[in-house]
């Protein structure tokens, strides 16, 4: 099975666990070609602080105004864990991140719901998308509770229904991009006589399941067979848990693009075949609006969830008001600022609305 370890050069049940969890290597090249590990940390850091510093705090009396045209942070958390580390979230520092949050205005929506442009925030509010990648124990951990299975409530799906509880608003939204193929503690979260059972209160408690690869391989190593063959497998052992489960989405393990794009697109292995409507990024900053003509589904690009940078895009965001997405609370209906028509993406069946 392509999970097992393989001699003589071979594939490897997982990479190196500092390529997993350590620093990335430094880029081949500026980050924008085919097949080289995407690196633009140091740039989203240069351009957020320079935003937070210099910009001046925009007026804003009252409510801000609908502009469904404005970007939306898609979030990227790795562990849930102690202590706070580069790939580390303590589960006190996620609560306190869902608590800002919501304090400034932002409602959970699913990855998904933001690519089909289905984006039901109530009036005034902006959509944040939360992903988690690498399946680590952290995230989701169950715990015998009264004769039952239930949430670890220091875990990263716990602290969400708590909080969802506590703040209905806020909602309750996340996609886990697991790992089906690696060596534990990556393996579907580490409770080995569970993972079956993680996978199906996931998918039916709405959150998403997303493809990250059988064993978070470097895609820009390998031909077009290995490439297709860790995403077709990596999607066969979730349906093994979850039949008939459709995954829409990739996250490119250390953001390497494979040679050819469309290798991550689609594709088959035997009786399986992939096709994903998304493949996300490692970095790059906040996504354009599913609206605009500059979205990009196969380019998408993530915030890291370090203390630094979700500071420094929090703030820009008050800053300049004016570059945030934000919600008129109607899905059938885009409403846009004056002049901005022609960056409109057109969407069957919704209808677009200028802001007097």
């Amino acid at each position: 099975p392509w999970g097992a370890r393989r001699g003589g050069g071979g594939l490897h049940a997982v990479e190196r666990p500092k390529r997993l969890h350590g620093r990335r290597a430094r880029p081949k090249n500026d980050g924008h070609g085919e097949g080289h590990p995407l690196d633009v940390s140091r740039h989203l850091r240069a351009s957020a602080l320079a935003a937070a510093v210099f910009l001046p705090v925009a007026a804003s009396a009252g409510p801000l105004q609908p502009n469904e045209l404005g970007r939306v942070m898609i979030l990227e958390y790795h562990k849930v864990d102690q202590p706070e580390e580069r790939w580390t979230r303590t589960p006190a520092n996620f609560r306190g991140d869902l608590e800002r949050l919501w304090e400034r205005g932002y409602r959970l929506v699913a990855l998904n719901d933001l690519l089909d442009g289905r984006i039901a925030t109530s009036r005034g509010t902006t959509p944040v998308v939360l992903t988690f990648d690498d399946s680590s124990p952290g995230q989701f951990k169950l715990i015998e509770r009264h004769g039952s299975w239930v949430p670890d409530p220091d875990c990263a799906v716990g602290i969400l229904e708590a909080f969802e509880r506590q703040h209905p608003e806020f909602g309750r939204a996340a996609t886990f991009f697991v790992l089906p193929g690696a060596d534990p503690p990556n393996r579907l979260f580490n409770q080995k006589d569970l993972a079956g059972r993680k996978l199906q209160y996931l998918a039916a408690h709405g959150y998403e399941i997303g493809n990250h690869t059988l064993w978070h391989a470097n895609l820009a190593k390998y031909p077009v067979r290995v490439v297709r063959q860790q995403l077709a497998t990596a999607q066969e052992w979730v349906q093994r848990h979850v039949p008939g489960y459709h995954i829409r989405t990739l996250a490119l393990p250390m953001g390497a693009y494979p040679k050819d794009i469309r290798w991550a697109i689609e594709g088959a292995e035997g009786q399986i075949a992939y096709r994903h409507d998304a493949v996300l990024m490692v970095a790059g900053g906040a996504a354009p609006s599913p609206h605009t003509r500059a979205f990009d589904p196969y380019r998408l690009p993530r915030i890291q969830a370090l203390e630094r940078e979700l500071a420094q895009w929090l703030g820009y965001f008050e800053r300049n008001p004016q570059e945030r997405y934000v919600s008129d609370g109607d899905a059938s209906v885009i409403t846009v600022p004056p002049g901005t028509l022609d960056k409109v993406r057109r969407s069957p069946g919704a209808r677009v609305v200028e802001r007097p």
